[in-house]
């Protein structure tokens, strides 16, 4: 079988935007090619078609390599719940919950079931390129490791090392990788390559050359920081991190998102990022929430927990007085079950009793064990609009908004990735505008999201076709 893994000298190095990229070149070229993540830990999820539950990193790669994600291609989800707790999606479906003493020890089961579905993608492709996760440096998780050396070791796997430059220290990064990492592990790291680089790439030569002498690994290239890219991300590091609006539009709409302890689904709002004189801030600034125009509260893995975070805050006193004051307030699934009457969660965070909504809409919520797992469709003012349910939580509402409910200047919906439906979404921000006293307008000539996202991952391809010496990269897999 052929595959390559990518895996980085940490966290947000730049995996899975090489990985995408490296889909898309590649399926450009007649290979047919396949993402694969055998463990992901991320709140940030997608429903795919056949109704499985992936990472949301995984479904866009999918569409980079034009395969129809599956559970397949992710078959490990782990949804952080709280720091010592994770909720298990196995092969798109719930299993249970791991806590933080297990996560080192009580994997084997994953690992079997990661294995295998590697294995059968195998065989339906040309080439898998896995994504890995974190560190292959992280010496402590070895033993029980199945994404990242651990998978290249049962299917002799060359690795390439992706290193952000952008936060410093790449190239020590890249040597102690090497360094920590065993001798049988360190003959699978076979090249390297460098991410997010600003400036003349000549002015790193000498370091690469130290790095490859003293390693053996070659370098294939530097990537250049690329400003025009944002894609859906699986990393609480890249939240909310969108690029400052390079339109000149005079009318404008400011959005707050509240950063949640536990966000969920956060690539929610990338549409709203990607609408031409809208601009996005996460952020738990109580005056940048008092005063934007929107004050999106997004979904939650810990609802009540979150809940409880933003009363605590002074957050939940912002949220009354903009719904008193009518300025515009959106949820999103969690988000949206903090706006009803009361909650009742026995099952994600095991409440005995009702806990109090903030009350600004006229819902309940009750959890049920059973998750819902969906692709719902729905109308919104003659507007066709689509989006993915992932909840426990079951809200009693009339459907006067997709998915939800609306009272005054409050919104609220149970389903993801609404927003993403252009004729919708630039009618409702028409809406939000108007009740915010903004002056913004939609601009009906702009791309829409889809079309945004595909000429970024276009982008990413044509700067690795460019920058890195792919074709080096695709022999190594060939060996």
């Amino acid at each position: 079988m052929s595959g390559l893994l990518v895996t980085g000298t940490s966290s947000d190095a730049g995996k899975s935007i090489v990985v995408t990229a490296l889909c898309r070149l590649w399926s450009r070229q007649g290979i047919r090619v396949a993402p694969f993540k055998a463990q992901n830990m991320s709140n940030n999820s997608m429903v795919c078609r056949d109704g499985s539950e992936i990472g949301r990193a995984q479904w866009l790669q999918c569409v980079a390599a034009g395969v129809e994600p599956s559970a397949v291609h992710n078959p490990v989800l782990l949804k952080p719940g709280s720091d010592r707790r994770a909720f298990v999606v196995l092969r798109g479906r719930p299993a249970g919950e791991l806590v933080a003493g297990e996560y080192a020890t009580g994997r084997r089961h994953l690992a079997e079931a990661a294995f295998a579905a590697f294995e059968e993608l195998s065989a339906s492709v040309d080439l898998v390129v896995a994504e890995g996760a974190g560190s292959p440096a992280e010496v402590n998780l070895r033993a029980g490791d199945y994404v990242n050396l651990g998978l290249a070791q049962r299917f002799s796997l060359p690795t390439l090392l992706v290193a952000d430059i952008d936060r410093g220290g790449a190239l020590a990064a890249l040597y102690g990788t090497w360094g920590l990492v065993d001798e049988a592990d360190r003959a699978l790291l076979r090249a390297y390559v460098v991410n997010k680089f600003r400036g003349d790439a000549s002015v790193l030569a000498p370091g690469l050359d130290v790095v490859t002498e003293r390693t053996g690994m070659p370098s294939l290239g530097v990537l250049p920081w690329l400003d025009g890219v944002w894609l859906d991300s699986e990393d609480a590091l890249s939240v909310g991190r969108w690029r400052p609006a390079a339109d000149d539009r005079a009318g404008r709409l400011s959005v707050a998102v509240v950063r949640f302890p536990r966000t969920s689904n956060a690539t929610d709002v990338d549409a709203l990022a990607a609408e031409p004189g809208v601009d996005v801030r996460v952020t738990t600034d109580l005056d940048v929430c008092r005063e934007a125009d929107l004050l999106v509260l997004p979904g939650s893995r810990a609802t009540v927990s979150d809940l409880g975070w933003l009363r605590s805050s002074g957050l939940a006193e912002v949220v009354a007085w903009r719904a008193g004051h009518g300025r515009p307030v959106l949820g999103i699934c969690g988000g949206y079950e903090m706006l009803a009457q009361w909650i009742d969660d026995p099952v994600e965070s095991a409440t005995a009793s009702r806990v109090d909504g903030l009350g600004l809409l006229p819902t309940t919520v009750t959890f049920a064990a059973e998750k819902v797992l969906a692709r719902p469709t729905g109308e919104w003012r003659g507007h066709l609009v689509e989006g993915y349910e992932i909840h426990h939580g079951v809200v009693e509402d009339d459907g006067a908004f997709p998915g939800g409910t609306a009272t005054g200047a409050v919104w609220g919906t149970i389903w993801h990735g609404t927003l993403e439906c252009d004729d919708f979404r630039r009618a409702w921000l028409a809406e939000v505008a108007t009740a915010a006293g903004s002056a913004w307008t939609p601009d009906p000539t702009a791309p829409g999201f889809a079309a945004r996202r595909e000429s970024m991952i276009d982008l990413l391809a044509d700067a690795v076709g460019e920058h890195l010496d792919h074709d080096a990269l695709l022999e190594l897999t060939l060996e």
